[in-house]
């Protein structure tokens, strides 16, 4: 790996945020966001896990997919494909872990998601290694670390001094072009990790319970709020719905968007004529695991949890993914 100094990696950032749309923790009201930045001294070199993971910038939140404008008998439709290149810069391991899991559905699988693979081509992801395991985090349990590079394209690692620059792929490679580095003997500062191993049960395991009595216990809790859904970096069920944005005298002006939706969500799978097929806390809660360690990785291959504990310390009811998990190996 080669070194840089703290004025070396400030001056290249200040140079891509010139160049490309720069993405980058901040402070935002005192929570630490991933948030479009115009220049190094908005960013948060010493910072600890985003509150919301990066995937808001390969899977939008709400995002316009097509327009439709109507003049009278003459319909025109528009594909919305942004031609914008983004730098995602800070990103932690977990985070990246969980774009290559959404890759394994949008992209691995025909047909290729248009719009993810177009945001995802057009993205580089640069990480930071975390200095140490946050509360909730269990990322070792589940394939990853804080100084995993993966799935990333650049890994730094901050030393005494400055920072070590590890590029991954070719696409990191070619975005530290202008970043001054040299030879050094420095070391990485050590990780602290106080996390404890996690239990991970094999599919067909999960299938088995699927009747067990602890779904009751834990959806006898669930409040339905959906956070842990959307603060999950591999979440990514979503709904397509139109609206109307503008209505003139023989003119009108149509969006069609996609936008998150949540398994938990109580109209979730509400179909036209009424029927729910998951009515209960319950069966909503138990669909959500068994989407993670059953369904998906026999769908499409990776677990769909990376262990980030962003729904450990955000649920209201403090229902522990991790205790799941042990309930679910102890059977």
């Amino acid at each position: 790996m080669r070194f840089t100094t703290p004025e070396g990696l400030r001056t290249w950032l200040d140079r891509l945020a010139q160049e490309t749309d720069l993405i980058a923790p901040r402070d935002v009201d005192g929570h630490v966001l991933y948030r479009p930045v115009a220049s190094s001294e908005e960013i948060l070199f010493d910072y600890e896990r985003p509150e919301l993971s990066a995937k808001d910038y390969l899977l939008p939140a709400t995002e316009v997919i097509l327009r439709v404008e109507q003049r009278g008998k003459d319909v025109a439709l528009e594909e919305v494909l942004p031609d914008r290149r983004q730098v995602l810069f800070g990103i932690r391991p977990c985070d990246g872990h969980g774009i290559a899991v959404l890759d394994a559905l949008f992209l691995e699988k025909e047909p290729p998601d248009l719009y993810y693979r177009h945001h995802r081509e057009r993205t580089v992801l640069v990480g930071m290694a975390c200095p140490t395991m946050w509360e909730g985090c269990f990322c070792t349990s589940m394939g990853g670390g804080p100084t995993d590079s993966t799935y990333l394209d650049v890994l730094i690692q901050a030393t005494e001094s400055g920072y070590l620059v590890q590029p991954v792929t070719p696409k990191g490679v070619a975005i530290l072009e202008g970043l001054p580095v040299e030879d050094s003997q420095e070391q990485p500062l050590p990780v602290e990790e106080y996390n404890q191993p996690v239990p991970v049960t094999a599919p067909e395991k999960w299938r088995d319970l699927f009747e067990d009595k602890l779904w009751m216990r834990y959806g006898e809790r669930c409040l339905s709020c959906r956070i842990c859904t959307y603060v999950c970096p591999t979440c990514r069920c979503f709904d397509v719905t139109d609206r109307v944005v503008d209505v003139q005298p023989g003119l009108t002006r149509i969006e069609r968007i996609r936008v998150w939706d949540a398994c938990t969500s109580p109209n979730y799978r509400r179909v036209a004529g009424g029927h729910n097929p998951r009515p209960t806390k319950t069966d909503r809660l138990r669909n959500r695991f068994f989407c993670k360690f059953c369904y998906y990785p026999e769908d499409f291959g990776p677990l769909g949890c990376v262990g980030c504990g962003r729904c450990v310390v955000s649920c209201p009811v403090d229902i522990d993914i991790r205790e799941v998990m042990r309930d679910v190996a102890m059977k």
